[in-house]
């Protein structure tokens, strides 16, 4: 049995790996290979989780595209298909990303509707809550998407709030003037996740994106799907 640690560990080596092009299949294998012990010491440690789902997401759509682009014509399917095996399940990036991540929302629900007829494997290991941030972490290939991160457990609050304060500096657009504020269209796609629209103002005032107690407008940008493979940045530092 690994614990929980090692078990985000293998997956922050899985996208090293990928981002190298090296040795890939081996840390495939092993977490294809789990137990379920191992995998069930996640369930304890939920920032080891969050780390070992990112990270596995992120290498799965980087894997996959690395080999056939051509598969990001259809989202559709790209995203629903099984990508990779979990201790001997195999998942989609929806599995992961909706039903692990997201603690079994529906991917079309705008954050507040469940997400139907959850598996076994799903309602085992999802997480207890959404953290909102997972958002400016998750790279699905497209242009809009953030830039990808191999996230630790020891770090992830750390990693995690770099992150989304990067992404909002180049993401988010605020004009006092015009009393309008522009952000990632991620906040209308998954609104719920945030607490609805005052739980975006707060989002935003917590990261400085506009001042406390303003409201604004709120503008959505358009998501840009063009396929977008390895967009990295340094994983540790």
């Amino acid at each position: 049995m690994r614990s929980a640690e090692d078990v985000a560990e293998l997956s922050y080596e899985l996208l090293s790996a990928v981002k190298r092009d090296e040795q890939s299949e081996t840390y495939l294998s092993r977490i294809a290979d789990l137990d379920e012990s191992s995998l069930a010491a996640l369930d304890t440690d939920e920032s080891a989780a969050k780390a070992f789902w990112i990270n596995l997401y992120n290498a799965a759509v980087q894997y996959t595209l690395d080999r056939d682009p051509s598969v990001y014509g259809n989202r559709r399917r790209f995203f629903r298909r099984d990508r990779i095996s979990v201790a001997g399940s195999r998942l989609s990036l929806d599995d992961i990303e909706h039903g692990v991540l997201r603690s079994s929302k529906w991917k079309y629900g705008l954050g507040y509707l469940p997400r139907p007829f959850p598996s076994g494997f799903e309602r085992s290991h999802r997480l207890s809550e959404v953290d909102p941030r997972l958002h400016f972490a998750l790279n699905c290939g497209a242009e809009s998407c953030p830039p990808i991160v191999a996230y630790t457990a020891g770090r992830l609050d750390e990693e995690l709030e770099t992150s989304t304060r990067s992404f909002l500096d180049g993401a988010a657009r605020y004009e006092p003037e015009a009393n309008e504020v522009t952000v990632s269209r991620l906040f209308l796609y998954y609104r719920g996740d945030f607490g609805g629209r005052q739980g975006i103002y707060s989002f935003l005032e917590m990261y400085g994106v506009i001042g406390e107690g303003e409201r604004p407008r709120v503008r959505y940008d358009a998501y840009d799907w063009t396929v977008h493979t390895r967009k990295f940045r340094t994983a540790r530092t």
